[in-house]
């Protein structure tokens, strides 16, 4: 008896990962067993870098935040460490909002903070 492959799984698989490959740059999009190391690693890179992403936002909104923080007289520390002691609850991201739309508010906040 023949040796049973499984024909419509396989291909599924293959064309699977070469759907993945699609725009990647010469053998990396047309040949299985390339685009399939490159794939992989691509969502390695997907994977690791969503939450890079977590960082690298919140480090944005620091230095806005920071920014803000300058033109109104103090700095980043000084403004949460202020925040923390009157124990008012707004994260970063409301914060960086808030200097980036609204200074007026945020020259609020900071004049609170200091006070």
């Amino acid at each position: 008896m023949p040796r049973s492959q499984n024909k419509v799984a396989s291909h599924r698989r293959r064309k699977r990962v070469m759907k993945q490959a699609k725009g990647y740059w010469g053998a990396r999009s047309k040949v299985l067993t390339v685009a399939k190391h490159h794939v992989e690693k691509g969502l390695q890179h997907a994977y690791r870098d969503r939450r890079t992403k977590k960082r690298t936002i919140r480090q944005l909104w620091i230095t806005r935040i920071n920014a803000g923080a300058r033109l109104n007289g103090t700095t980043y520390s000084r403004l949460i460490s202020g925040l923390n002691q009157k124990e008012v609850d707004i994260n970063r991201k409301v914060l960086a909002d808030l200097a980036a739309n609204d200074p007026a508010a945020f020259a609020e906040v900071v004049k609170f903070a200091q006070s």
